[in-house]
């Protein structure tokens, strides 16, 4: 394990989102990056620090993977200064050492962990800067309920990060001096020295870029994109439930040294409809009716969720509360058509005339004593 705490090192709490994250890491790198404070030896080490966590938390499956060696820890016996004791290690630390991730097979799959965390067998060398994926990006998206239901298309505007139009890419201003990164040899990767382990993370000089730039460019400042928000169209397919996922690939963050971009999971939400509920394919309504039609009977007529409207006949005596199925009216669903079902209100009247009233009150003394 990390002699520190990377949560500890970015000051994030564990459930922080990727955007906090990675917003909280550029304010900090912007802070102690070597650039930015030459001949600081103090800074240098912050910003190897800030960038060995970024490395990490910023990927989920190495996140995911950190998360569960965090929890490991105190049951393996890992000490304070992350070394492994212990059955298999003798009990101590044997000083600074390079050991191939292989050899660690046989402990619990603690080898596949700390390649996935750390990107890499621990002997291995880059001839230049390693590919990394772009982030996922994950925003809620408001659907109409008709929409949701029947399906159909949605504008959204989201934000993309795409190559910097000035630098193209590079993050540096036009006309500049690129150079290779005197730290990493332009491999893009530094061997650091964690817990008793030499492990490859990505050059925290360069940024994984395996370049150096002599003027970051003004656009970007240096980071070579730029956010944009687009209008684009999604298709939201029929039946969708509130909570529902729709994944565009490659809509997400751009990836580092030509890595894939990441993708785009948009989480739509439902919005309520006034007149319309749904319980999977089946959908639910209410009609009001008066006391008099209830009574007497009636027929209405009820619009659908497709448009169209049906004719309802209400029998005499109907009660408050009692639903009409009205078959095939609900929504198509992979499981099956759902049907309609109308739900009956009755309403009273808040004032009568003195007609009305008299015509109730003999009514009422007609009915009175019967069931």
């Amino acid at each position: 394990m990390p002699a520190k705490d990377y949560y500890q090192v970015l000051g994030v709490s564990e459930g922080a989102s990727a955007d906090e994250i990675k917003k909280t890491y550029r304010k900090l790198a912007r802070k102690y990056h070597p650039d930015a404070n030459p001949g600081d030896a103090a800074a240098e080490e912050r910003f190897k620090e800030i960038s060995a966590a970024y490395t990490v938390l910023s990927d989920p499956e190495r996140r995911k993977q950190y998360d569960q060696m965090r929890r490991m820890g105190a049951r393996a016996g890992f000490g304070a200064g992350g070394g492994p004791q212990g059955p298999g290690f003798g009990g101590a630390t044997r000083g600074w050492q390079t050991i191939d991730l292989e050899d660690l097979d046989g402990f619990g799959g603690l080898g596949d962990l700390f390649s996935s965390i750390f990107g890499g067998r621990g002997r291995a060398r880059s001839r230049g800067p390693r590919a990394q994926p772009g982030l996922d990006r994950h925003m809620e998206v408001e659907v109409p309920f008709k929409t949701a239901a029947m399906g159909g298309e949605v504008t959204v505007e989201v934000p993309l990060e795409e190559p910097c139009p000035r630098c193209h890419g590079t993050g540096a201003e036009p006309s500049t001096k690129i150079e290779t990164c005197p730290q990493c040899g332009g491999s893009g990767q530094v061997s650091l020295l964690q817990g008793g382990f030499a492990v490859q993370r990505p050059c925290p000089r360069c940024m994984g870029r395996g370049t150096l730039v002599e003027s970051p460019c003004r656009q970007c400042g240096g980071e070579g994109s730029v956010e944009k928000r687009r209008r684009i169209k999604v298709k939201v397919p029929a039946a969708i439930e509130d909570g529902e996922r729709i994944r565009l690939k490659g809509k997400g963050e751009p990836g580092l040294a030509g890595g894939p971009p990441g993708d785009l999971y948009l989480v739509l939400r439902v919005k309520p409809d006034r007149f319309f509920s749904r319980d999977g394919p089946d959908i639910h309504c209410t009609v009001p009716i008066t006391a008099f039609q209830a009574m007497l009977g009636t027929k209405i007529r009820v619009r659908t969720i497709h448009g169209s409207k049906v004719e309802l006949k209400i029998p005499p005596g109907t009660q408050g509360g009692t639903r009409l199925r009205v078959k095939g009216q609900g929504i198509e669903s992979e499981v099956r058509r759902g049907d309609m079902y109308v739900e009956i209100e009755i309403t009273v009247p808040e004032k009568l005339t003195d007609e009305e009233r008299a015509r109730v009150e003999e009514l009422a003394k007609g009915t009175a004593g019967k069931r």
